[in-house]
């Protein structure tokens, strides 16, 4: 056990009977909730054997003294992430690393999930489902009636983004669930980013066999809620990890043109203004590329930023000059051309525009596909040996 974590059960560890099920609660600042959703998760228990797992981030609200007094009375364990990464996913898989049971249930301590519906999801499972999820939206389960229309605009937008790789469920937003430590232990590649970690289990785990169960999802009752806009950003950037997950080779190309889309239209205004200001349309069409590669810069930076522990090349910084410099090359040299060949008449403006920037859209393509630029998160057919260290 490292320096960082806290082992509040009584008794000799060797003398612990290890339990049927672990339920893992990451926590931040959630001390006055600790209490009674201790008590309610040991009434919805009964008498299965459990052991409740506490996966703290370095909480400054007497987190551990509260741990403290309630494993006096419940099989509770508290391991404090005094560094902590990832977010509450990080939090999560961390407390699965330490978890003893072989059924996984996952929770938040604001007591928005129900305990009392713990043995649903444990029902579902010994049913013959790989994965119980508690779903606000199948029958019978339900939000508060004081849920704002924003927030629930907010729920469903992120509910059909996920969609293509989570079919068929209606909650796929739900941090309610549970599996078998065995379905688990068939996950791949995990990344975990930001708060929705049964996304990414249910994507990367392989489920074949999912279940929803109808819950109550209630308001906070006490503390601060940590969802925040970072956090929404940190969302789409988990779907994006995903996506490429689920869609290895489509997502990569669909970033590619998506993003040259956004660079084309940049370079378009600039040639526009370049050839009202009296410059020729070749000419315009060489100079604005250099606007391409800037907002082209703005893309690689936030790649770079979010995907550097996935980047499958060394350099990347290096091999986006390389590629910036030989792409505008092939522009100038195509405007050039296109100039020389093209005086009587001389080229339209439509076609200053699009043949230059198509020959250097096509060397771009080319060279970062050699040199695995525009894959995003882990590729399977990329083998381990040329990913970066």
């Amino acid at each position: 056990m490292g320096p960082a974590d806290f082992d509040l059960r009584m008794g000799n560890p060797r003398d612990v009977i290890l339990p049927d099920v672990s339920i893992l609660v990451p926590t931040m600042n959630e001390a006055e909730n600790l209490p009674l959703l201790a008590e309610r998760v040991h009434a919805a228990m009964g008498g299965r054997s459990y052991e409740m797992i506490l996966i703290d981030d370095n909480s400054r609200d007497g987190t551990v003294g509260v741990c403290q007094e309630l494993a006096k009375r419940f099989p509770l364990r508290l391991l404090v992430r005094e560094h902590p990464c990832d977010g509450l996913s990080g939090a999560v898989l961390h407390g699965i690393a330490w978890a003893q049971g072989s059924t996984l249930v996952v929770m938040d301590a604001d007591l928005q999930h129900p305990p009392e519906s713990i043995p649903l999801l444990l029902a579902a499972l010994d049913s013959g489902a790989d994965f119980a999820l508690g779903s606000r939206y199948v029958a019978g389960g339900s939000t508060d009636a004081t849920w704002g229309v924003l927030r629930r605009i907010n729920s469903t937008a992120a509910t059909l983004l996920a969609r293509p790789f989570a079919p068929g469920v209606t909650d796929p937003m739900s941090g309610f669930f549970a599996l078998r430590r065995s379905t688990f232990d068939n996950a791949s590649q995990l990344t975990p980013l930001g708060y929705k970690i049964a996304l990414e289990l249910m994507c990367k785990c392989r489920v074949r066999s999912l279940k929803e169960v109808p819950i109550h999802f209630a308001l906070r009752a006490r503390g601060q809620s940590k969802l925040s806009l970072k956090q929404q950003f940190r969302y789409l950037e988990h779907l994006s990890r995903l996506y490429d997950f689920t869609f290895p080779r489509l997502s990569p190309v669909v970033k590619f043109l998506t993003a040259t889309a956004v660079e084309w239209l940049a370079g378009a205004i600039v040639f526009a203004v370049l050839l009202w200001r009296g410059a020729n349309g070749p000419a315009s069409a060489a100079a604005a590329w250099g606007t391409v590669i800037a907002v082209t810069w703005l893309f690689h930076l936030r790649y770079v930023r979010t995907q550097r522990q996935f980047l499958t090349q060394r350099f990347p910084w290096r091999d986006f000059a390389l590629v910036s410099a030989i792409e505008w090359l092939a522009c100038i040299l195509t405007a050039a051309w296109l100039g020389h060949r093209l005086t009587h008449p001389p080229p339209s403006a439509i076609e200053a525009l699009l043949i230059p920037f198509s020959a250097a859209t096509i060397v771009r393509y080319v060279l970062r596909k050699e040199l695995l630029q525009d894959i995003r998160g882990l590729r399977r057919d990329v083998p381990s040996e040329r990913l970066a260290k």
